[in-house]
């Protein structure tokens, strides 16, 4: 049955459920605070990676699903890329191994010094600025579009649909009163691709590693988890340390050029919030807090949205 839906926020988990809703026949409207090209999502690194716990594991394989339709389709910003991932702390691979594509555990002899494990594998890379446009031009497809505007209560929400389905992300935390969210603040540093094609990470670092993401000719370097800090200005140091710890594992980065510095604020939460509740008569779904797991759970969590609207 074909619902009247109010999608709440244009990041990545906005933009995808309203797009899997309004393909499913839902009437679909979306209103954001922030367009798509300024929400968190738009500075991530975009790398896919499968889920932690059972349910995030399945909603990663459906979103590993849909991105390897997607790219096929030069507009969707999805590219496969080979990679290395690394850690300092696990010295044996974690449990999630294997659902990748293409594995091949090092030897010892091929890791980067101080590393005690690590696996070559081919995954999704998402650019996230293009996925987004995406994403927003298959919403224009089914009429819908994103009205920028910002919502103080869920209830003035509620008012104008009988369906709410709240993804708001970190503003859920004041929006929906969850004292369990908080910013988990991320930044990165742009720089001009001096030609590197596979992506490399620094798993199991709680708060700052070494990772670079290729998008064509623009390479994302990281990253940073600092939690509890709210401030979206770009820190000289912070940026720094992501430099030097890159440059150290891939000395060509010390000559490549900086063309820009992105931050980003994670919706921390130790799980995400999928859940239903009613305020006065309208059906009020939440999807949030997928922290910085959101590109790879949102086909995933969109689809049991849907699922949870036909029941």
């Amino acid at each position: 049955m074909a619902n009247d839906v109010l999608v709440l926020g244009a990041g990545v988990i906005g933009s995808t459920t309203a797009v899997c809703l309004a393909e499913q026949g839902h009437r679909v409207r979306v209103w954001a605070e922030l367009p798509p090209e300024r929400t968190t999502s738009a500075v991530a690194s975009g790398l896919w990676g499968p889920g932690a716990t059972a349910r995030d594991l399945a909603w990663s394989r459906v979103t590993f699903a849909e991105f390897s339709r997607l790219a096929d389709d030069p507009a969707s910003g999805l590219h496969f890329e080979r990679g290395l991932q690394v850690s300092r702390f696990w010295s044996e691979p974690p449990s999630w191994v294997s659902e990748l594509v293409d594995l091949e555990m090092c030897a010892p002899g091929e890791l980067p010094d101080g590393m005690l494990m690590g696996f070559r594998s081919t995954a999704p890379l998402i650019d996230l600025p293009r996925y987004l446009r995406y994403l927003t031009g298959r919403l224009a497809a089914q009429n819908v579009t994103i009205e920028q505007r910002t919502v103080r209560d869920l209830a003035e929400a509620a008012a104008a649909a009988p369906v709410v389905v709240n993804c708001t992300g970190v503003a859920a935390a004041a929006l929906a009163g969850d004292d369990a969210m908080q910013p988990v603040r991320g930044q990165h540093v742009i720089v001009r691709n001096p030609g590197i094609t596979d992506f490399y990470v620094e798993l199991g670092a709680p708060t700052e590693w070494a990772g670079f993401f290729p998008h064509g000719d623009r390479l994302i370097l990281g990253g940073v988890r600092q939690r509890g800090q709210w401030s979206l200005d770009p820190d000289p140091e912070v940026a720094e340390q992501i430099l030097r710890r890159c440059i150290a594992v891939e000395p060509k980065l010390a000559a490549a050029e900086v063309i820009g510095h992105e931050v980003g604020l994670r919706p921390g939460r130790a799980e995400a919030r999928l859940e239903e509740e009613r305020i006065g008569e309208s059906r009020v779904v939440h999807n949030y807090g997928h922290d910085g797991w959101g590109v790879s759970l949102s086909w995933g969590s969109a689809h049991e949205v849907a699922r949870m609207l036909t029941d």
